[in-house]
C-alpha cells in the first residue's frame, strides 16, 4: 500500500466518523436548534466526501467497502430523541455540548491535515482527479471546523462562568 492509497483510507475512516459523530451530536443537542440543524448539515457533507473517497480510491485499486453512513434507522431514532430531553435535565447539558464540539473540532481538524496531504501528493504527482477531489472537499472540512470553534467561542464564556 503506498502513501496515497494509505491517506485514502484512513481520509475514509475520518470522514465516515465525522458524519456518525455530527449525527450523534445533532441527536444528543436536539434541543440546541442550530446545533441540531447545523450538525444534520455538516454530517451531510461528510458522507457526501465518504462517497466521494470510495469512488476515487477504485481508481488505485483499493476497496473501501461499503460506504453507507446513512443515520441510523427511524427505529432508533425515538430512543435518540428520549436520550436527548434527558441530557436537557442533566445538571451540566452546557458541558456536554461543549465537550462534543470540542471532539467534532479536533475530528475536523484531522480530517483536514489529511486533506492537505492529499493534495500535496496530487501535486507532486500530477494527480488532476485526486487535486480536484481535495479541492472539492477540503474548504467544506474547513468550514465545519470554522462552525464548531464559533460555537465553541460562542457557548464556552457563558457556559464556563454560569457556575462561579
Amino acid at each position: 500500500m503506498n502513501g496515497v492509497t494509505l491517506t485514502l483510507r484512513v481520509l475514509h475512516h475520518g470522514e465516515k466518523h465525522l458524519a456518525g459523530r455530527l449525527t450523534s451530536v445533532a441527536e444528543r443537542h436536539r434541543t440546541e436548534h442550530e446545533v441540531h440543524h447545523v450538525a444534520l448539515d455538516l454530517a451531510d457533507w461528510s458522507r457526501a466526501h465518504v462517497q466521494c473517497l470510495a469512488d476515487t480510491a477504485d481508481r488505485y485499486g483499493l476497496d473501501l467497502g461499503p460506504s453507507s453512513t446513512a443515520p441510523l434507522p427511524h427505529l432508533l431514532s425515538t430512543l435518540r430523541e428520549k436520550a436527548s430531553e434527558a441530557v436537557v435535565h442533566r445538571p451540566e447539558p452546557g458541558l456536554l455540548l461543549l465537550r462534543d464540539l470540542r471532539e467534532l473540532h479536533l475530528t475536523a481538524t484531522e480530517n483536514s491535515l489529511h486533506w492537505e496531504m492529499l493534495a500535496q501528493a496530487a501535486q507532486a504527482t500530477e494527480d488532476d482527479g485526486l487535486l480536484e477531489l481535495a479541492s472539492a472537499c477540503h474548504p467544506e472540512t474547513l468550514r465545519q471546523m470554522r462552525w464548531t470553534n464559533t460555537m465553541i467561542k460562542n457557548l464556552a464564556p457563558q457556559i464556563l462562568t454560569s457556575h462561579l
